[in-house]
């Protein structure tokens, strides 16, 4: 059980422009939206971040193929690398 002193919260990434055309290619998408990440502390006092990338939650909808996946799923690496770094 992870210690309750380690700080750890979720970050929630909503957007219109990126949750609309993900939903277009199957509508039970917005179940998983908006799209979410968690960070905590473990007990080495490092700074993880966690989430379900887009091209993952798409598959598990059957939507693979769906066009704007990868460019999300690329953005929210990028989002997510630019807050552990600073």
């Amino acid at each position: 059980m992870p210690d309750p002193a380690h700080y750890r919260g979720v970050l929630i990434f909503g957007n219109p422009q990126g949750g609309t055309p993900l939903m277009a290619c199957a509508q039970s998408f917005g179940i998983d939206l908006p799209l979410k990440a968690l960070v905590w502390e473990d007990t080495s006092a490092q700074v993880r971040v966690g989430y379900n990338d887009p091209a993952w939650i798409a598959k598990q909808h059957a939507v693979e193929s769906c066009p704007v996946v990868g460019n999300i799923s690329k953005a929210l690496a990028a989002i997510t690398e630019a807050t552990v770094t600073q």
